[in-house]
């Protein structure tokens, strides 16, 4: 599974990130715009809604859960700072895709029995597209955490991220995560679209072998 993460740049906006990444084959956004004004934002989420609801995309928002449940995007992604992710499931309900933010596997342990939907695991490496960035993890810092989680019978999705590119991606998938997202790898590229189904393709091979 990928995941493309927007961030704003001056190379592209952030609505033509989303629909390069989604007429490359991707099927899950998260529509991340931290420090923008929240009518900008809600402007673009109800834009990105349509694109992604025209191509089958999953939307999540991150951070604020109070746009999710107003435009009736499909989730949110929430850091550690954000609303406690037992108050969101109560305001969002069932229906909402909840993504949390972990580092270590202490942060998993701890978010385990919660009513969440994934697991956002990074960072893989140093990323300037997020701030006030946590410890570093690397390959064995994904194969310690995924071995220790898997030790005690945690089953919440995996998803690697900070900081990986096409040339990541084996190894981090080997790592065992269930998915990986990307920002700056992909909004960098020479062609957005075609690097977008470049990692797909490679992600599905990685994902037939393991089954």
């Amino acid at each position: 599974m990928l995941q493309f993460i927007t961030h704003p740049t001056d190379k592209l906006p952030i609505l033509d990130q989303i629909r390069q990444a989604v007429e490359g084959g991707c099927k899950w956004v998260q529509l991340r715009m931290k420090n923008a004004p929240r009518e900008e934002i809600i402007a673009v989420a109800k834009e990105a809604k349509e694109i992604c609801k025209e191509n089958e995309c999953i939307l999540v928002i991150d951070d604020y859960v109070d746009i999710a449940k107003e435009l009736e995007l499909d989730g949110v992604h929430l850091g550690k700072n954000d609303m406690p992710l037992t108050e969101a499931r109560e305001f969002l309900g069932e229906e909402f895709i909840i993504g949390a933010t972990a580092n270590t596997f202490e942060d998993i342990e701890a978010i385990r029995h919660l009513d969440i939907d994934y697991i956002g695991l990074g960072p893989f490496r140093f990323t300037t597209t997020k701030e006030k960035l946590s410890p570093i993890l690397g390959i064995d810092g994904y194969r310690d955490i995924i071995a220790r989680k898997k030790a005690v019978d945690i089953n919440l999705p995996v998803v690697a991220i900070g900081g990986i590119t096409y040339d990541d991606i084996e190894e981090v998938m080997e790592a065992g995560v269930d998915g990986i997202a990307v920002s700056g790898s992909l909004i960098n590229a020479d062609d957005m679209k075609a690097e977008t189904s470049k990692m797909i393709e490679l992600l599905e091979k990685i994902v037939e072998k393991r089954y």
